[in-house]
């Protein structure tokens, strides 16, 4: 049974940081693309940042320069450090994991950013 688990979501004032992490089970986490996705109220979901296999990042316009992917394969996990946090990135925050024809989900973690 495949799981992705995040954690690290919460209430942050702008300006802040918060640390995401997603853990991974039940598949081959190395050979998968890991990404993090948002969604917003009222909005679709989109792309925020993903890493390859083989450890090739790319970042939504709207997070480069603040916000930092990474994977550590050891521990099945993925993670998204997030800084310089702004209202803007109030959202549920996902994980997911890709390769060929498997994609999978989490279950979502909220940031609020918020005075």
């Amino acid at each position: 049974q495949v799981q992705l688990v995040e954690s690290g979501g919460g209430l942050v004032q702008p300006g802040g940081s918060l640390r995401l992490s997603c853990v991974a089970s039940g598949i081959m986490f190395n050979i998968y693309t890991m990404a993090w996705y948002r969604q917003a109220p009222g909005k679709q979901r989109e792309l925020v940042a993903l890493i390859t296999s083989s450890g090739i990042t790319n970042y939504s316009d709207g997070v480069k320069g603040r916000f930092t992917i990474s994977r550590d394969n050891a521990k099945n996990t993925v993670y998204l450090q997030m800084n310089s946090l702004k209202p803007e990135d109030t959202a549920v925050y996902y994980c997911n994991a890709d390769w060929t024809l498997r994609n999978y989900w989490g279950q979502g973690t909220q940031v609020t950013v918020s005075s």
